[in-house]
């Protein structure tokens, strides 16, 4: 890209794409809201999810865990620089020891399996 062209899009008269601002504004309160509830902290890890956009997977000081949708992965780590939180980029060792399920998600589990109860 030229300088000429990066101008144009970075001048004053760029406008940010208003749709993606909000969508940053709105999961970065979420983000927030979810850190300030599990402990005071909160780590994110951003996944593919194909066109929907990516999943962003939260996991709290407390071990508790969430996750949000966003309509893209930039969105995603706008949203998640702006509240605040460490991105990681896989789910694995430190991060996924520190998930916490509760029996909700262990009956649920046991319900899609093979063989397993039926789903309700």
């Amino acid at each position: 890209m030229d300088s000429t062209q990066q101008a144009e899009e970075t001048g004053p008269d760029a406008k940010p794409d208003a749709k993606a601002q909000r969508w940053v504004t709105k999961l970065a309160k979420e983000i927030t809201r979810f850190a300030g509830e599990r402990g005071g902290g909160a780590d994110a890890q951003i996944a593919y999810l194909g066109e929907r956009g990516v999943r962003i997977v939260l996991v709290g000081a407390d071990g508790g865990w969430g996750d949000l949708v966003a309509p893209s992965r930039e969105v995603a780590e706008k949203a998640a620089e702006k509240a605040g939180v460490t991105v990681h980029e896989t789910l694995d060792g430190d991060l996924a020891a520190r998930i916490r399920t509760g029996p909700y998600e262990w009956e649920r589990m046991a319900g899609i399996q093979v063989g397993g109860p039926e789903n309700r």
